[in-house]
């Protein structure tokens, strides 16, 4: 079974209302952008990743990385930074580069068989890694941020508890990362 997190709304969001919203999941592949807030070292070598912790509707506990929808008009920087702070708050001053690629792209489908599942809609993202130098406070919707070591990221108990198929996500960044223990 699989479990959706509640987001908190955005009361500002330039962008469709919830009714509109739902008819256009239903219609077309909405773009999402998600990051996986990194700490380097001096030189650049992460140490940690960030994972936001959440409690769904029924109360169960779910990690996952910081994400949401582009607005139409919007560009992938833009969005990103506006996730970044909106997910960790406007301390945690993200470093994006100069030229912006994402690490992987992930499909997820209502589709029972699928591997990134989103039971709400067919959903397209870029996956990025973005280094944060500030001081990180959850807000909406997340309960903390935990930072933890490439090996305490491939914990099995750990990967268990992202959402959506978000589990092959991580694995993946850590090996793009090369941080495999």
């Amino acid at each position: 079974m699989v479990r959706m997190t509640v987001r908190t709304p955005d009361p500002e969001s330039g962008w469709l209302s919830d009714d509109e919203l739902e008819i256009a999941r239903r219609r077309v592949p909405i773009l999402y952008v998600e990051a996986i807030p990194v700490r380097v070292d001096a030189v650049g070598n992460v140490e940690h990743l960030g994972l936001l912790l959440r409690a769904d509707a029924d109360g169960v506990m779910t990690r996952s990385f910081v994400s949401g929808r582009v607005k139409y008009g919007e560009s992938i920087r833009d969005a990103l930074i506006r996730h970044l702070e909106k997910d960790l708050g406007p301390m945690a001053f993200p470093q994006l580069p100069q030229a912006l690629v994402p690490f992987t792209i992930a499909e997820y489908s209502p589709a029972p068989w699928s591997k990134f599942r989103d039971t709400r809609q067919h959903a397209v993202s870029l996956v990025f890694t973005v280094p944060v130098a500030g001081e990180c406070d959850p807000r909406q919707d997340a309960l903390e941020l935990s930072w933890l070591t490439p090996r305490e990221a491939l914990d099995p108990d750990l990967l268990d508890e992202l959402e959506g198929g978000r589990s092959a996500i991580l694995r993946t960044a850590v090996g793009h990362l090369g941080l495999w223990p």
